[in-house]
């Protein structure tokens, strides 16, 4: 593999795994890559650890500090989609990053959905006014797609977005450009999100993925003391999500539905790496 100094039954995993350099090692996520080499956390983490250090050392990469501070190379890294609220975009300084998931906890009727719609529509403005000059996709896993609601919106445009000109905001059909999927289940989910979308995003101006809600399914398909497999599963479609979301500079909007207790939560925040529903509160409930 490449020289990198491994264990020769690590070697023999990745070759039966047809897993040739360090940039397919690096493609995985540490539970996809435990899951298709049949390797143990211990091995896998060494297994990247190895494989970063070869492919900085031998390839023109670069840190994500650089990343960080060269703002002018990399305005992809740096841009944000606008929220249409000046509050919020201020809070989130400047808006959702156009690279990555963005996850939206609260508790029913809270304002998450709200949220979600107006994004679909400020996606749509051009980068001038906080968007991206492109449609969006809608998934929707419990309830069904708030139509009625999108329509009001769309409606108050030039009262809710008075920083765009009347004009601009005539010239575009927003209802045009919103792609709306029901999943039922986490396979087709999967489907969707591995099949479906890299087709829809190749095929059409579609640039920000919206799901609501990302932990409705794995509630009902999986029982509390399966809870460690449904953290691998969750975690896993968030890699799929990321890497959907860097291959198109789509940012994804994933919103979750919390009780009071916040216990229904601890899995869906394992999305975002976060160990339970505490650190999420410790850190205030909207994470980038």
């Amino acid at each position: 593999m490449e020289h990198l100094d491994l264990n020769p039954q690590v070697t023999a995993s990745l070759k039966k795994a047809n897993i040739k350099s360090v940039e397919d090692i690096l493609a995985y996520s540490v539970v996809d890559l435990q899951r298709v080499a049949h390797l143990s956390i211990p091995d896998v983490q060494h297994l990247q650890k190895a494989a970063a250090v070869r492919l900085q050392r031998d390839k023109n990469v670069i840190t994500a500090l650089q990343l960080y501070m060269d703002k002018a190379s990399f305005p992809s890294q740096h841009q944000k989609l606008s929220l249409g609220c000046s509050l919020l975009n201020n809070f989130l300084r400047g808006g959702i990053p156009i690279i990555g998931i963005t996850e939206l906890a609260g508790e029913s009727s809270a304002g998450k959905t709200q949220i979600a719609l107006q994004l679909c529509l400020s996606v749509q403005y051009s980068a001038e006014y906080g968007g991206l000059g492109a449609g969006a996709v809608y998934i929707c896993t419990e309830d069904s797609f708030p139509s009625k609601r999108l329509q009001q919106l769309i409606k108050f445009q030039h009262k809710l977005r008075t920083d765009v000109p009347a004009d601009v905001i005539r010239s575009i059909h927003f209802g045009d450009s919103i792609y709306i999927e029901h999943m039922a289940d986490i396979d087709t989910l999967t489907d969707c999100i591995t099949k479906k979308l890299p087709i829809l995003f190749r095929r059409s101006p579609v640039r920000l993925i919206v799901i609501d809600s990302i932990a409705a399914l794995f509630r009902c398909e999986f029982t509390a003391k399966d809870a460690a497999l449904k953290a691998k599963h969750l975690q896993s479609l968030g890699a799929k999500l990321h890497h959907l979301s860097t291959i198109f500079t789509a940012p994804v909007f994933c919103i979750n539905q919390v009780t009071d207790t916040m216990k229904d939560a601890d899995t869906a925040l394992n999305l975002m790496g976060y160990v339970n529903a505490e650190d999420y509160v410790r850190f205030g409930g909207l994470r980038q």
